[in-house]
């Protein structure tokens, strides 16, 4: 899998380590590529991008409550939960962690879902430390009182069971996304910018792989087959014409599994995997995970009449029609939700 070849970037790493999995056992594979992976050589899939050149802490952080991320020079407002000027911690993730103890149980909404964190010694002064929860109005469009250098808060949000679902909208189905604020903040903070567009041309799905013969309908490999082609995703973009993509740094890349939503490189371009990939490891910025009960309609669009292509040495199925798709509002809180 790579990018597609219109893509300035896409030249700039090598297929190396797809080329030889197809001919190497999963633990050949593992060690080939972790001699292989640094800022100036192939990531571990079959992607061909910018994600391996940008450095992140804590890349195996993932989607289920061990991150705890936050923007800097970003103050969000709203209902004061727990006053700052009475409630300091030492650094943001103490605070996040602080929001997210009130947002732990099962039963009603969130208390808490946004906190603001002064953690500059020099520009914060006696405000340093004062770690402000908040309650929002409306959880997918946060007050914002201020961004940019002259701002010395650092901001972050907490989606609670049934909340931060957003609907990708195709002509087979809405895809239902649960979003990860504390493991992606920029990136969940652009999906919900596209959330205030009426229409978002040129963003769609372009590419599908089915999961052959490699996995099994619940996204495990299955032993001794190859790591493809096909790679059991689809892949699309998200860059709406008239408005231009910035750059998302990477963020927290856990292991890919069945329904995770993550960038290619750095975006616009990002895909939904169809099976569990852990020869991956973590070079993909996951942002959002797709509800189980919805990735049938994946499925489905992985199973459109393609055409074959290669993509910088690499073998790929890209879609005959292009299937458009938009991020809307969701109101559906389904029992078990993420």
């Amino acid at each position: 899998m790579g990018r597609r070849p219109i893509d300035p970037e896409s030249s700039r790493f090598p297929s190396l380590p797809i080329l030889l999995a197809g001919f190497f056992s999963f633990a050949a594979v593992y060690t080939i590529l972790s001699v292989v992976l640094n800022p100036n050589n192939s990531p571990a899939a079959p992607f061909h991008g910018s994600a391996a050149t940008l450095q992140s802490q804590g890349d195996g952080e993932g989607g289920d409550g061990g991150c705890c991320r936050g923007i800097e020079k970003l103050e969000l407002w709203g209902q004061a939960v727990k006053w700052g000027s009475e409630f300091k911690f030492n650094s943001s993730r103490e605070c996040c962690q602080a929001c997210k103890t009130l947002c732990s149980g099962n039963q009603g909404p969130c208390l808490c879902d946004s906190w603001v964190f002064c953690g500059d010694k020099e520009a914060c002064g006696p405000k340093f430390g004062e770690c402000w929860l908040k309650k929002q109005k409306d959880v997918l469009d946060p007050d914002r009182q201020g961004a940019g250098e002259t701002t010395m808060w650092t901001s972050g949000l907490v989606f609670g069971r049934g909340e931060g679902i957003v609907g990708l909208e195709t002509e087979y189905g809405t895809l239902h996304i649960k979003l990860f604020p504390d493991c992606a903040p920029r990136s969940v903070a652009y999906i919900l910018e596209l959330l205030t567009l009426r229409h978002c041309a040129g963003c769609q799905f372009y590419r599908a792989e089915g999961r052959g013969d490699s996995w099994d309908s619940e996204g495990n490999h299955i032993a001794n087959a190859a790591f493809g082609p096909p790679f059991a995703l689809v892949q699309g973009v998200v860059e709406a014409q008239g408005t231009p993509f910035k750059r998302v740094e990477k963020e927290a890349c856990p292991t890919v599994r069945r329904g995770s939503v993550a960038w290619v490189g750095s975006g616009p371009e990002f895909f939904i995997s169809l099976a569990h990939h852990p020869e991956w490891k973590h070079e993909y910025t996951v942002f959002g995970s797709v509800m189980p009960e919805d990735m049938g309609i994946a499925e489905k669009i992985a199973q459109l009449p393609t055409k074959p292509d290669v993509w910088n040495g690499i073998n790929v199925s890209v879609l005959q029609k292009p299937v458009p798709l938009m991020f809307r509002r969701s109101q559906i809180k389904r029992q078990g939700d993420l």
